[in-house]
């Protein structure tokens, strides 16, 4: 899986948020906050990931278990694919 092109991430007043754009707007009128482990999820997913990939590049990245972040995995991967946000 990885994001799709018709979601972008900004910056809007310190906060960084996903949000849809074209024909996803009417889809997805809305948009996400991310903190920054999201953002880091989000700029994995510029490429083909798998939910072991992104796991084993927070374990790396982060002092968290491989459990713990697989759990925040599926969860925040969760949202994104009901938002539309993935392929």
């Amino acid at each position: 899986m990885k994001r799709s092109e018709d979601f972008l991430l900004r910056d809007v007043a310190g906060t960084l948020v996903i949000v849809p754009v074209g024909a996803a707007v009417s889809a997805f009128p809305g948009m996400i906050t991310l903190n920054a482990t999201g953002a880091y999820i989000w700029e994995l997913l510029e490429t083909d990931q798998t939910v072991q990939s992104i796991t084993d590049a927070l374990v790396a990245r982060y002092e968290v278990t491989s459990q713990q972040a697989e759990a925040d995995v599926e969860g925040f991967l969760a949202k994104l694919q009901s938002a539309g946000a993935l392929i």
